[in-house]
């Protein structure tokens, strides 16, 4: 007991026990964002597309990418961006890119569907990370009121607070989010394209990020029951409209009156 009462009073037995604690809390998080991650992403590849997928890389990609995802100077490693990445970047015709800019343009997508899926699969076979998500969270069946919520908080300072996109640094953006799918939208969430932070499901549940979607498509198809939305720019937009219209009216007012006394 004596030894052991020594072995506590030890200098080193505090940074001993607080590595300790670092070590427990680190594994525990680890684990639970495995858990949590794994509800969402459940979609699997056959080894023929893999292989089909492989062979659409090296004919289209590995000039940036490098023969093996792993990177080059002129693009990112692909190992560990998972297959909703992939699904994402290349379905909205982001990627292969055309030139370059201060981010990636979305243009008219040059792989079918079936190719994406290949591409997909061979780029999740190098390394775990985020996949297609399920249909479940993507039916627009959600909680639209918890939606807007986390929207407002989480999105709405990039994206606008009626999701019509917004003006960044150094001629880069945020997208207006009015007819994007509901799978782009749940895939740029947990990849974090461009600009845009990863929310992955440690910060917005599955469940949370299918009320978000439910939200998008709700305003989307509401339109604009006020009358002219402006672009939906807010207060500015509207308060220099209100202001060029009522000018002109006071000066074509002032005219017709100065015309009426001559």
């Amino acid at each position: 007991m004596k030894a052991l009462s020594q072995k506590r009073r030890h200098p080193l037995a505090a940074i001993a026990l607080l590595l300790l604690g670092l070590m427990l809390t680190g594994g525990l998080y680890a684990a639970a964002t495995t858990v949590n991650q794994a509800k969402a992403d459940t979609t699997t590849f056959s080894a023929q597309d893999t292989k089909e997928g492989q062979k659409l890389f090296v004919a289209n990609c590995a000039t940036c990418h490098g023969m093996g995802a792993g990177g080059s100077p002129t693009g990112p490693s692909l190992v560990g961006v998972g297959a909703a990445a992939v699904d994402f970047q290349v379905a909205t015709g982001r990627m292969p890119l055309e030139a370059n800019g201060p981010q990636a343009q979305e243009k008219p997508r040059q792989f079918n569907e079936t190719q994406t899926k290949q591409l997909a699969g061979y780029i999740a076979s190098l390394g775990a990370g985020p996949a297609i998500p399920e249909e479940h969270y993507l039916d627009g069946k959600g909680n639209a009121a918890t939606g807007g919520e986390l929207f407002r908080v989480n999105c709405a300072m990039c994206h606008n607070a009626a999701a019509a996109g917004g003006a960044l640094t150094r001629g880069k953006f945020a997208p207006a989010l009015a007819g994007v799918s509901s799978q782009h939208i749940y895939e740029a969430m947990v990849t974090g394209p461009q600009n845009m932070p990863v929310f992955n499901d440690a910060n917005i549940t599955p469940d949370d990020k299918r009320d978000i979607i439910t939200f998008l498509q709700t305003i989307d198809a509401s339109g604009s029951p006020g009358g002219a939305d402006l672009g939906s720019l807010g207060p500015v937009s509207e308060g220099l409209f209100i202001w060029v219209a009522g000018l002109g009216v006071v000066i074509a007012f002032t005219i017709w009156l100065t015309s009426r006394t001559s």
